[in-house]
């Protein structure tokens, strides 16, 4: 018998890095729409602040804000099968994260202006998420498939 390829095993810690935190966000978009995981579900809406939907009882949602977070998921499983689209995936994303931190700080919570929707609770999420992806795409990306520092060309 011929030995099989399997590509799951040659990945790079970087590559399992984006396809774990893509899975992460695949599995938040889909307890956002569990009645129970997600409390107040009877006011999850679309879009806009007056989703009073909490997945845990803690993080504002809506249909839209689920979708969102199911895209970024498949985006992260998807992109971690190169070490470069990982790279982008988590350094991107946490780029995205910081700026809806930011936007979150920012924004009346009570006006249009929040249309994903997000709270408190939110905005401190994506500040964490921001700083880990960016974190681990930038001390991932240093490092080659075997686990060592890259070399600069010595």
């Amino acid at each position: 018998m011929t030995p099989t390829h399997n590509p799951a095993r040659n990945r790079t810690t970087i590559q399992r890095a984006a396809q774990i935190v893509g899975a992460v966000f695949l599995l938040v978009g889909v307890l956002g729409f569990i009645p129970g995981i997600t409390s107040n579900y009877e006011t999850l809406s679309f879009a806009g602040h007056t989703s009073d939907a909490l997945l845990l009882g803690i993080f504002q949602v809506s249909i839209l804000h689920n979708i969102v977070h199911l895209l970024f998921g498949v985006a992260g499983i998807l992109m971690s099968r190169t070490s470069g689209q990982a790279r982008n995936y988590l350094i991107g994303g946490g780029a995205v994260y910081l700026v809806l931190w930011i936007y979150g700080l920012v924004i009346d919570q009570e006006s249009s202006a929040n249309f994903v929707p997000v709270n408190n609770a939110d905005n401190w999420l994506h500040l964490i998420l921001g700083i880990g992806m960016l974190a681990l795409g930038l001390a991932l990306s240093r490092r080659n498939s075997t686990g060592h520092t890259a070399t600069t060309g010595h």
